[in-house]
């Protein structure tokens, strides 16, 4: 059964992270992804829309797939369902980031063994927004 890193492991990704990949953000600001997307540039991370259907979303040009990623990222944030996680996972195969992180609600099992069998870190069913502030705060 999958389980998340615990919060010290949690605090550790954060910490260390650098820049963002958000798979699935949104160009409007009534959405989630937008919100947090925002929250995240304000806590001085790097961010990187990944939204075939967005051109560039907070003043930072968009890209349609993780493929298309125009550096090396440290987390994959996942604004997507739960079934299109496991094709998420496998386009994160092809990238250095070593965490996978998917939005509240997100949860999938065939991606996690997927994630696991390839030494990912996955995340699932957790904010990285709520999660920061409530173990890095400002």
């Amino acid at each position: 059964m999958f389980q998340n890193p615990d919060d010290n492991t949690l605090a550790r990704i954060l910490k260390s992270a650098k820049t963002i990949a958000i798979v699935g953000l949104s160009d409007r600001s009534n959405r989630p992804s937008y919100q947090v997307a925002h929250y995240l540039k304000q806590q001085g991370y790097n961010i990187i829309p990944v939204n075939p259907n967005a051109t560039e979303v907070l003043g930072v040009p968009a890209v349609a797939s993780l493929s298309n990623l125009p550096q090396p990222v440290d987390i994959i944030d996942v604004f997507r369902n739960s079934d299109a996680l496991p094709d998420v996972v496998e386009e994160s195969l092809t990238v250095s980031a070593p965490v996978i992180w998917a939005q509240l609600g997100v949860y999938n099992e065939a991606a996690a063994e997927l994630a696991q069998k390839h030494n990912k870190t996955l995340i699932m069913d957790l904010c990285i927004k709520i999660e920061h502030a409530r173990l890095i705060g400002n």
